[in-house]
């Protein structure tokens, strides 16, 4: 069915240009420069998209957006600004928005963020059509972020899934790598059958044997009833080896076997037994530098690695921070007592300037432990670890766009730490490497008492 999207722009201009440039694509649509009307039009008739400005007379895109999505939670909603906020954009993806674009932008960039919002629409309706579920899209995985690279990986996830191919999923640990598998097992032909995960870094050589293939009755002191086998188990299906790069090269033999043949034998059997799977894998590890030290093999390097998705650090995609805490602080609030509504600006602040090693799942640690000694219903900067808070008093950011005398830069700088020390002067002067009565004559000169 052809997509149903609609422009709302007051400038006859504005929306006369972005009409064409959607309907250069070969889809309807339907314009309006008066909000108000647009409404009544959709309350008629159901859209898949709405595009909509922000600032306007009669109804802000804001109040649109509600009430679209009160209406119909699944049309996707694009706003379009001249006036983007970090603070804006986090209240839009609250409230149900796909995307918040900042004017001016580029037709390409337009059709891009078009074409995204019309592949998630594509990705529940597909998801339904597998599942057989009626409207419930909340039990999928979700993955998270605005940012261009997250964005990248979804279409790729959505042109793949269909497939059959083997799939290697690298990135650190901690970037959400099986979110990633199971997300393709969700959108693939074998979505009814089972995602069988296992981490090839958690057994010897002898257990992991044990866990991917299965033994007979009998077959080692111990074995008093037969065991199937996780490769066994995932017929059907998907299976998930996470770390693939610690597996031993006897093992990776075995599993090259079944992947080529597709049949397996438990251990202690003298019969094959048939299997119809997919293969997803991932790695914290280097494979390419793994199979050129010897230390993996090049042939089943080639066999799992039909299509790679790389998965971003989280400090390579910072925009994302604000959506992946609101989402983290909705779980939370779903699985405990506490009900949890805002974060700080300062707090936010702290959370987007924090490198985060541990990425998604540093997040997401930092924020129980936040939701859980926090006093009211906001997590504010004391509720953060003192390391993050540490970090502020260290990391300075001179204004943009200015040229600052050296004078200008020292007297922003002691009032950047004594703001972020609470005015303690023996704090701020450990930090500039100076006794207090030097901090306090700089003080008096500067004009900062």
């Amino acid at each position: 069915m052809m997509p149903r999207i609609m422009v709302i722009d007051d400038d006859p201009i504005t929306l006369k240009r972005l009409r064409r440039i959607i309907e250069k694509q070969g889809y309807k649509v339907s314009s309006y420069t008066n909000p108000l009307a647009a409404l009544k039009q959709m309350e008629a008739h159901h859209y898949h998209l709405v595009i909509t400005d922000v600032k306007m007379p009669g109804m802000g895109g804001m109040d649109l957006l509600i009430n679209v999505k009160t209406h119909s939670s699944t049309t996707e909603v694009i706003l379009m600004t001249g006036y983007a906020s970090i603070d804006k954009a986090i209240e839009a993806t609250r409230e149900g928005a796909f995307y918040y674009l900042e004017k001016p932008f580029t037709p390409e960039q337009f059709l891009k963020t078009v074409k995204k919002a019309l592949n998630r629409l594509q990705f529940y309706k597909e998801s339904k059509r597998i599942n057989g579920a009626k409207g419930k899209v909340s039990d999928l995985p979700v993955i998270i972020g605005k940012s261009p690279k997250i964005r990248d990986i979804e279409t790729l996830i959505h042109q793949i899934a269909p497939t059959d191919c083997s799939v290697l999923i690298t990135g650190d640990s901690g970037t959400g790598k099986e979110l990633v598998a199971r997300s393709i097992h969700a959108l693939s032909h074998r979505a009814k059958g089972p995602f069988v995960p296992a981490n090839c870094g958690a057994f010897n050589e002898t257990l992991l044997d044990n866990e991917l293939f299965g033994h007979e009755k009998g077959a080692f002191t111990g074995a008093v009833d037969k065991k199937i086998g996780l490769l066994e188990v995932a017929d059907k299906g998907t299976i998930f080896l996470d770390e693939i790069g610690e597996m031993p090269h006897s093992m990776q033999v075995k599993l090259l076997r079944v992947l080529q043949e597709k049949e397996l034998m438990r251990v202690g059997g003298n019969r094959t037994i048939s299997v119809d799977l997919r293969l997803v894998s991932a790695t914290s590890k280097n494979l390419k530098a793994e199979v050129a030290a010897g230390m993996f093999r090049k042939d089943m390097y080639y066999r799992i690695n039909v299509v790679n998705i790389k998965m971003p650090s989280l400090k390579e995609r910072p925009e994302d921070i604000p959506l992946l805490a609101y989402h983290i602080i909705k779980r939370l609030n779903q699985n405990t007592d506490r009900t949890i509504n805002f974060i700080s600006s300062r707090a936010m602040a702290l959370l987007t300037g924090y490198a985060f090693p541990g990425n998604v799942r540093e997040l997401e640690n930092i924020l129980e432990r936040a939701a859980a000694i926090s006093q009211g219903h906001e997590i504010c900067a004391r509720d953060l670890p003192p390391d993050l808070t540490e970090l502020e008093l260290h990391t300075y950011q001179p204004p943009k766009d200015y040229r600052m005398t050296l004078a200008e830069l020292e007297k922003d700088y002691i009032t950047h730490l004594l703001k972020n020390t609470n005015h303690t002067k023996a704090k701020t002067a450990e930090i500039l490497g100076i006794d207090r009565a030097s901090l306090w004559r700089k003080i008096k000169k500067l004009g900062l008492d």
